[in-house]
C-alpha cells in the first residue's frame, strides 16, 4: 500500500499518519472500520476485508481492535526495521499491525504503571498462535534487555516449539491447532525490561490422546518422537518409527501431513528444553511418560468365559512397567479391576470388557493431561521472576496474552465446544463491558453528552449455562453425581424439565415442528451471541466426570518417575472428597480469568481464516462472513459507530488541515481549540456533524472526513510548491551562513595560528642568542652549562665545514682549520679521510696498473731524492718488456728451457778489463738474470748469488750487478748500461727481492774484476754523456746535468 501523507514526529521520524490512506481506500478499502460509511452493512465489511486482503494488507482496526486475516505465505513486515518503525509511535499514525497494539499496550504499561492484556481470539487455523509470538518476538527484541533479561527472552520464545509440540495437533481444520487454552503473563521491571512470566493453561482436549477424527493427528509430540528420535532412544524406550504400530495414532489415519517436518519439529523442541531449564534426567523421564502412553494405547483385553477381563498383550505392560517404574502386578490389576469404598469398607469387583477399556483410556488422558499441566509449571519456575513470590513485586506491571480458542461451530457439536463456546460467551461479555465503558469515560472526559447504545447482552447466555442450581453446568454436575444410572439421555431430560422455557434454549422435545427436522433427539440449541448452535450430549457425563479409578491414582503414586510423582500425590487417594467436574474445574477457571482480565486494560486481536485449504490468496466470503458473525465483529463496529466515528486530538488535527484554512495556515498562535473551531467553520462543517469537547473534535460520519481529506489532496500541489520555495530559500540562506561562520572560523583560527608560531620563533630566538653570548663569553671554560650550546655549535659549525670541504683525492693536501677543541678530532678525521680516499682509490685500480703502481712504489722507495733522473722517470710508464718475442733467439728460448722469460731489455756491457763496449740483451726470468750475445748465453746470474746492485746518483744509465766471489760460475761483477736504468733495477730488484740491497752511490763504484781485483768507475758532470778509459786504468763516465727551467 503506498501512502501520500506524512507528518514528522517529535523525534524526527518519519511516521505514516492513519489518514494518508483515505486517499487510496477505493483500491485497498479503510484500515480502520469505523470509517465505513455503512457500517451496518455485513456486506460493506466483507468487502473492505476482501479489498484489503487482496494487497496482502491482512490488518485492520475496529477503533482499537485489531481484526487480523491469515495470509497462509510470509510476508515481510515482520523484519527488525519494521519494529523500530512502530516503536514509540502512536495508535493511529502509522497502518495497522500487531506490533502497532504490542507497542501501544506496553506504551500504555509504561505510562499509566497499569496492568494491560491482549486477548487473542479466533477459531483454530485463523492464526492465533502466530500473533501471540510475533507479540512476544516483538518484546524480546525492542525492550531494554541485559544478560538475565536476554535469558528469559530466550526461556519465553523457546517455550512456543514446547508448548506446541505437547498442546497442538493436526485437525481437519489446521494443521498446528492449539488443543488448549493459553494465557501468558509478562512481567516488567521499572524501566521497562521483561524481567519474568507466567502461563496459565485452560482445557486441553484429553480426549484426543485416545480419540481423533478421521484426517485428524493426535498431539504432535508423538509423530516427533518416532519420526526424529535417535535409534538408542528408541532402542531405550521400545518403541518402533512406523505410528501405525500404534492404537492411538491410527485412528486419524494420518500419519504424515505436507506441511509439518516433525523431525525438524523435534530438533526444535530437544533444543529448547534445556534453555527453559529442563535437565538431562527430566528430559528422560518426560520421554518415559510420552512412550508409555503409546504403549498403553497398545495394551489390549480378552474376556473369559465367566465374563471375567484379562490383559491379552504382555510387552505393552512390561514395557509400562519399566518406562513408569511401577508393579506390574499392581498394574495389571488396577486395569482389569476398580476398587470401591463403602462405608469405609474397600471392595474390589471386576471390569468387564468395555469398562476396562474405558479404564486404559482414562489413565492414558489423566497421564498425558497431569503431565502436560507439570509441563506447563515446569516453564513457569523457568520464567518466574527469581526470588520473588508471583504478582508480588510492586515496582513491576504485567502484559498479559490470552491465546484462546475462538467461537466454534462444528457438524458435531459435544462437550469441547460447549466449554469452548461458554467461555467466548464471557469473553463478550467482557468486551462488551469494557468497551462501553472505556467509551463512556471518553465522552465524559472530553464533556460529551453519552448516548445510551442498545446491544445485545449476553448476560442472560451466560447464567442460561453457569448459574447455580439452575444453570447447564450445575444440572450437569448434579446427573454425573445422582445415584442409579445416570446418562446422557437422562441429563438431556433433566435440561428440559428445568430449562424447557428459557428462550435461549431448545431440544427436539420443546421445538416446533420446522426445528424438529434439523435436530437429533440426542441435541439442544443454545442461541448465543453469535448464532444458534446444537450440541450433542453423547459422552456429556463421561467427559464431565472425568473419572479415573482409585486403584489406578494408587499404582501412579506408587511410580518411580518423578514427574508422575509430582503429578499423582499422595494425598489424592486418602481424600475421599470427590473431585470436581470438568465442567464445574473450568467454569471456576474461567471465573478467575475473568477477574485477571477486569483487572487489566484490555486490548483485543480478532484473528480471521479466509479459507479452508489453507491456500494464500484464496478468500472464501461464506466462511469469512461465518467467521464475522461469530467473533461479533459488526457488533464491535456497531458498538464503537454509536456515537462518533472518527475523533482525534486537537494537535493532530490542527497540524493534518491547517492547510485548508487561511488563517491557521501556516501556523495558528492561539488556543488548540479556538484554532480548530476556526478550521471547521472554514471548511463548511454542520454542527450535527462535530462536537468539540476538551482536548479532541468528535467526527461523526465519514463522509465528513472522507471530504475533508480529498480537499487536503486537491491543496497539495500548492502546499508543495510553497513548501518548495521556501525550503530552498531557507536551505540557500542557511548554506551561506554555514560557510559564512565556517571562513570566519577558518580565518580567525590561521591568524591566531600565524600569531602563535610568530611568538614562539621570537621567543626561541631570543633564547637562543642569549645562550649564544653566554656561551662566548665562558668559551675558554672547562664544558659547562654556560658553554655548552656555544662550544656545541662551534663544533657543529665545524663539522658542517668539514662536511662541505673535504679533500676529493688523495693528493689534495688541504683540510680546514678545527677550533682548539677539536684539533684531536680533526687530525682523527683527516686520518679516516685520506685512508677511506685510498682504499676507494685502490679498490678501483685495474690489475695491470696495480702492479705499474708498486713497481713505481718501489722505485721511489730505491731512487726518490737519490737519483738525478728519477724526477723525470716519475712520469714515464714501465713496460712488461722492452724486446719483442721475435727479438730474442729461439735458441735462447730452447736453452732456458722452462724458466720463462718475464723481461727483456737491450743493454750494453763494458768489459772487466779493457772496458770494450759490447751490445748484449738482459733477459729477466723468475730464478734469474741472463746476458745473452745473439744466440748465446754470456753469463747468469742466479738471483741467489746477486749480491747487489749499484747505480750512480747522477743521470747516466750504469748500473752494476755484484755476484759473490765464491761462486766460481761467475767471471766477476756485470758492468752495464741502459737507458732505462731505474726500470731495469726496480724489476730486478722486485725479481731477486734486492730492494734494500739497491747502493745508490755518491762518488765511484768499485766493482770485483777478478777473483781478488777490482775496478773503479769514476762519474763526473758534463754537457753530454760519455763513456771511456780514464788515465788510472778507472771507467769515467760522464753524466749531463738537468738545466734548472
Amino acid at each position: 500500500m503506498r501512502y501520500q501523507g506524512r507528518e514528522v514526529g517529535v523525534e524526527g521520524r518519519v511516521r505514516l499518519v492513519m489518514e494518508s490512506a483515505l486517499t487510496a481506500r477505493d483500491r485497498v478499502g479503510v484500515q480502520d472500520f469505523v470509517l465505513l460509511e455503512n457500517y451496518t452493512s455485513e456486506a460493506a465489511f466483507i468487502e473492505n476485508l476482501r479489498r484489503r486482503f487482496r494487497e496482502s494488507l491482512i490488518y485492520t482496526y475496529i477503533g482499537s481492535v485489531l481484526v487480523s486475516v491469515n495470509p497462509y505465505k510470509e510476508l515481510e513486515i515482520y523484519s527488525k526495521q519494521h519494529m523500530e518503525r512502530y516503536r514509540g509511535v502512536s495508535f493511529y499514525e502509522i497502518s495497522p499491525h500487531i506490533y502497532a497494539v504490542s507497542d501501544n499496550t506496553y506504551r500504555a504499561m509504561r505510562t499509566e504503571r497499569k496492568d494491560q492484556c491482549i486477548l487473542i481470539s479466533g477459531e483454530s487455523g485463523a492464526g492465533k498462535t502466530e500473533a501471540s509470538k510475533k507479540i512476544l518476538l516483538y518484546y524480546a527484541v525492542t525492550c531494554p534487555a541485559n544478560d538475565h533479561m536476554a535469558s528469559l527472552g530466550d526461556c519465553l520464545l523457546q517455550s512456543n516449539p514446547v508448548l506446541e509440540a505437547f498442546g497442538n495437533a493436526k485437525t481437519l481444520r489446521n494443521d498446528n491447532s492449539s488443543r488448549f487454552g493459553k494465557y501468558m503473563d509478562v512481567q516488567f521491571d521499572f524501566r521497562g525490561a521483561p524481567v519474568g512470566g507466567h502461563i496459565l493453561n485452560y482445557l486441553l482436549e484429553k480426549s484426543r490422546v485416545v480419540h481423533q477424527n478421521h484426517g485428524e493427528r493426535n498431539f504432535h509430540i508423538f509423530y516427533q518422537l518416532l519420526d526424529g528420535g535417535e535409534d538408542d532412544l528408541l532402542r531405550t524406550l521400545d518403541l518402533q518409527r512406523n505410528p501405525q504400530n500404534y492404537q492411538y495414532l491410527v485412528k486419524g489415519n494420518c500419519p504424515r501431513v505436507s506441511s509439518i517436518n516433525d523431525k525438524n519439529d523435534w530438533k526444535a523442541v530437544r533444543k529448547a528444553l534445556p534453555i527453559i531449564g529442563f535437565t538431562e534426567e527430566e528430559v528422560q523421564e518426560l520421554l518415559n511418560i510420552i512412550a508409555s502412553v503409546l504403549h498403553l494405547g497398545n495394551t489390549q483385553f480378552g474376556e473369559g468365559e465367566e465374563g471375567e477381563t484379562h490383559i491379552t498383550t504382555e510387552t505393552p505392560i512390561r514395557n509400562l512397567t519399566m518406562l513408569l517404574g511401577v508393579d506390574g502386578s499392581a498394574l495389571r490389576e488396577a486395569l482389569t479391576h476398580k476398587k470401591l469404598i463403602a462405608k469405609g469398607e474397600e471392595m474390589i469387583t471386576p471390569l468387564n470388557f468395555e469398562q476396562a477399556g474405558s479404564a486404559r483410556d482414562a489413565l492414558a488422558k489423566a497421564v498425558y493431561g497431569r503431565t502436560f499441566t507439570w509441563l506447563v509449571e515446569k516453564i513457569n519456575q523457568s520464567l518466574a521472576l527469581k526470588d520473588e513470590v508471583y504478582h508480588s513485586s510492586k515496582g513491576s506491571s504485567v502484559i498479559g496474552l490470552l491465546d484462546i480458542y475462538g467461537f466454534e461451530v462444528l457438524q458435531h457439536n459435544s462437550f469441547e465446544q460447549f466449554c469452548i463456546n461458554y467461555c467466548n460467551e464471557k469473553l463478550q461479555q467482557l468486551f462488551i463491558e469494557l468497551t462501553l465503558r472505556s467509551e463512556q469515560e471518553e465522552y465524559e472526559t472530553e464533556g460529551i453528552a453519552w448516548e445510551t447504545v442498545q446491544y445485545f447482552d449476553n448476560k442472560i447466555i451466560c447464567d442460561l449455562i453457569e448459574e447455580k442450581h439452575k444453570g447447564i453446568i450445575s444440572i450437569l454436575d448434579e446427573e454425573c453425581l445422582r445415584p442409579g444410572e445416570a446418562c446422557d439421555v437422562s441429563f438431556l431430560e433433566k435440561l428440559e424439565d428445568t430449562l424447557g422455557g428459557h428462550a435461549h434454549f431448545v431440544t427436539h422435545k420443546l421445538a416446533n415442528g420446522k426445528t424438529r427436522r434439523v435436530m437429533s433427539r440426542e441435541e439442544f440449541r443454545l442461541l448465543h451471541y453469535a448464532g444458534e448452535v446444537n450440541y450433542n450430549v453423547s459422552g456429556f457425563l463421561d467427559k464431565n466426570n472425568d473419572l479415573l479409578y482409585r486403584n489406578l491414582k494408587e499404582v501412579m503414586c506408587q511410580s518411580n518417575n518423578q514427574i508422575l510423582n509430582q503429578c499423582f500425590r499422595r494425598e489424592e487417594v486418602i481424600d475421599q472428597k470427590r473431585p470436581e467436574m470438568a465442567a464445574t474445574q473450568f467454569k471456576n477457571s474461567l471465573t478467575k480469568l475473568m477477574e485477571i482480565l477486569m483487572s487489566k486494560e484490555p486490548s483485543y486481536v480478532r484473528c480471521i481464516k479466509p479459507n479452508d485449504a489453507k491456500q494464500p490468496g484464496k478468500f472464501d466470503e461464506v466462511l469469512v462472513r461465518h467467521q464475522v458473525k461469530y467473533l461479533g465483529l459488526m457488533e464491535n463496529l456497531r458498538v464503537r459507530r454509536a456515537g462518533f466515528a472518527y475523533r482525534r486530538r486537537f494537535e493532530a488535527f490542527l497540524q493534518r488541515y491547517k492547510p485548508l484554512c487561511p488563517e491557521t495556515w501556516p501556523n495558528w498562535h492561539g488556543r488548540l481549540a479556538d484554532g480548530v473551531s476556526t478550521l471547521v467553520k472554514h471548511l463548511g462543517y454542520k454542527p450535527e456533524e462535530y462536537k468539540l469537547g476538551r482536548s479532541k473534535i468528535f467526527i461523526r460520519f465519514p463522509k465528513t472526513l472522507f471530504a475533508t481529506e480529498d480537499a487536503l489532496e486537491a491543496k497539495k500541489p500548492a502546499i508543495v510548491l510553497t513548501l518548495q520555495t521556501e525550503w530552498r530559500g531557507y536551505r540557500e540562506r542557511a548554506k551561506y551562513q554555514r560557510i559564512r561562520r565556517a571562513v570566519i572560523v577558518i580565518q580567525s583560527a590561521w591568524r591566531g595560528m600565524k600569531a602563535r608560531r610568530r611568538a614562539r620563533r621570537r621567543r626561541q630566538a631570543a633564547e637562543l642568542i642569549r645562550r649564544f653570548i653566554k656561551g662566548f663569553i665562558y668559551r675558554h671554560e672547562e664544558y659547562c652549562p654556560e658553554n655548552e650550546y656555544f662550544l656545541d655549535h662551534v663544533r657543529f659549525s665545524f663539522l658542517k665545514r668539514l662536511r662541505r670541504n673535504l679533500p676529493k683525492s688523495v693528493l689534495d693536501k688541504g683540510w680546514p682549520v678545527p677550533p682548539p677543541s677539536l684539533t684531536e678530532a680533526s687530525e682523527h678525521l683527516r686520518r679516516m679521510h685520506m685512508q677511506n680516499m685510498m682504499l676507494k682509490y685502490c679498490r678501483s685500480i685495474l690489475p695491470e696498473w696495480r702492479k705499474q703502481l708498486e713497481q713505481k712504489v718501489v722505485a721511489s722507495e730505491i731512487f726518490k731524492d737519490q737519483k738525478d733522473s728519477y724526477p723525470r722517470s716519475v712520469a714515464k710508464l714501465f713496460l712488461g718488456s722492452r724486446l719483442e718475442n721475435e727479438q730474442i733467439n729461439l735458441k735462447v728460448i730452447q736453452t732456458l728451457g722452462s724458466d720463462k722469460v718475464q723481461y727483456g731489455v737491450p743493454v750494453t756491457k763494458y768489459d772487466r778489463r779493457g772496458f770494450k763496449a759490447r751490445p748484449r740483451q738482459l733477459l729477466l726470468t723468475a730464478s734469474s738474470a741472463v746476458l745473452v750475445d745473439k744466440t748465446k748465453i754470456k753469463q747468469r746470474v742466479d738471483y741467489a748469488a746477486l749480491r747487489g746492485i749499484s747505480v750512480s746518483c747522477l743521470t747516466d744509465g750504469m748500473f752494476v750487478l755484484h755476484v759473490h766471489n765464491e761462486d766460481n760460475k761467475q767471471k766477476g761483477d756485470a758492468v752495464l748500461h741502459c737507458d732505462h736504468v731505474m726500470e731495469v733495477v726496480t724489476k730486478l730488484a722486485m725479481m731477486a727481492g734486492r730492494i734494500n740491497h739497491v747502493n745508490i752511490s755518491q762518488g765511484s763504484i768499485r766493482f770485483a774484476v777478478a777473483r781478488g781485483k777490482e775496478g773503479i768507475i769514476d762519474f763526473t758532470r758534463g754537457s753530454e754523456l760519455k763513456v771511456a778509459k780514464g788515465k788510472r786504468g778507472h771507467l769515467l763516465v760522464t753524466a749531463p746535468g738537468f738545466s734548472s727551467t
